[in-house]
């Protein structure tokens, strides 16, 4: 393949070759612990035990890292797998700038783990250039954000953090998930790490968990990938194979998302039982401008806020038919979860007041179905 090729034919080709032994398209799903060496220590190319490296891992490792940008790729058994490598880079003493908005898992594992190991953890509004420049100290060697973030769809201008962490001599690594790398290339604005939970919008279809980690930078790859081999948390030849059969449509399928979810935001707007909707794209949205200078879509997650609460909040959920009450995001099929009682109940009750997770706050997923039958659900959930 050309090393100047398009991002949708690098998804469906990058990494990939047909098979050596038989020319089959699709990379095999190399289901094997160990493999055999011709002489002791000497191994068929990097190959000597699985938790090391696995062909239809490597596969996926490049293919990730081309459609970011990257030059290495690093996959493990979920997103918080492939943030606790990150991590595991800290010494006790250091101090991590955390954008106040994250996923609730994320919070729980900077707070409630690595808080305990000495890590020094400040959360900041990183829409808040001042703010996240007072907020660095000698000891600062990672800032963590995430854009746009989880739940309340904050656009964090990545250009611009990248500025101040390399003048600090910081790392920064930017959890890419909501905007899949078809919309935002971190990579190219200055971020040192690029992070996934591609079980969301790399997997697509809800049927695998996994995550990763990309860069540019060489030392960073080597101190990530030891970690990798030494930690262990990599995920399996065939959830390799699944997620390589997923970014293959991934630029078709993050196009329905937000054409899907630019419709339905526009039609929450007008709606009377949703008094505050945020999505990306709407002219509202505080950082629209910042979202259109990084982005080239506005992605497919939208929330909004009931003005009736928690009761109004579950009994539309519970009426819905085609939207879905679940956790996760990124597939095809539309979800629909309440922050505060599901994905974000693990964050503390007044960080989650300060951020405006209300009781009433809704957070859809919106699928690749028909738009008007998913508008036509919301209706009648509603009616």
């Amino acid at each position: 393949m050309n090393d100047n090729a398009r991002f949708a034919t690098r998804a469906i080709h990058a990494g990939q070759q047909p098979d050596p032994a038989t020319g089959a398209i699709m990379t095999p799903v190399y289901q094997t612990a160990t493999y055999a060496q011709p002489s002791p220590g000497k191994f068929i190319g990097e190959f000597d035990y699985s938790r090391s490296a696995n062909p239809t891992r490597t596969a996926l490792e490049a293919n990730l890292a081309s459609l970011e940008g990257g030059r290495h790729g690093l996959c493990f058994g979920s997103g918080c797998a492939a943030m606790d490598c990150v991590l595991h880079q800290l010494s006790p003493g250091d101090h991590i700038i955390l954008c106040d908005d994250v996923y609730g898992g994320t919070n729980r594992l900077f707070h409630r783990v690595y808080d305990r190991h000495g890590i020094k953890i400040s959360l900041v509004d990183l829409t808040d250039h001042d703010a996240a420049a007072a907020a660095f100290r000698p000891e600062t060697r990672l800032m963590w954000l995430e854009t746009p973030t989880n739940p309340m769809l904050k656009v964090i201008d990545i250009a611009a953090m990248a500025e101040l962490c390399r003048a600090k001599g910081a790392w920064l690594a930017v959890d890419n998930t909501f905007a899949t790398p078809v919309l935002q290339a971190p990579l190219s604005l200055g971020a040192d790490i690029v992070c996934h939970s591609s079980t969301k919008y790399i997997g697509g279809h809800s049927d695998v968990v996994g995550g990763a980690l990309l860069t540019n930078d060489d030392a960073i790859h080597e101190k990530l990938k030891f970690v990798q081999n030494s930690v262990g948390a990599v995920p399996g030849p065939m959830d390799c194979f699944l997620l390589l059969r997923s970014t293959k449509t991934i630029h078709v399928r993050v196009d329905r998302h937000c054409q899907n979810a630019g419709k339905l935001a526009e039609h929450l707007v007008e709606h009377p039982k949703f008094p505050r909707v945020v999505y990306p794209g709407l002219d509202s949205h505080p950082q629209h401008a910042v979202a259109k200078k990084q982005m080239c879509g506005f992605g497919g997650m939208i929330t909004a806020e009931m003005d009736g609460g928690l009761d109004d909040a579950r009994r539309f959920l519970e009426r819905l038919k085609i939207f879905t009450i679940a956790e996760s995001l990124g597939g095809v099929e539309s979800l629909i979860e309440s922050p505060a009682i599901m994905t974000h109940a693990s964050v503390p009750a007044d960080q989650r007041a300060k951020l405006g997770i209300t009781d009433g706050l809704v957070r859809f997923s919106v699928g690749i179905e028909d738009i008007d039958d998913l508008i036509g659900d919301i209706e009648q959930a509603l009616g």
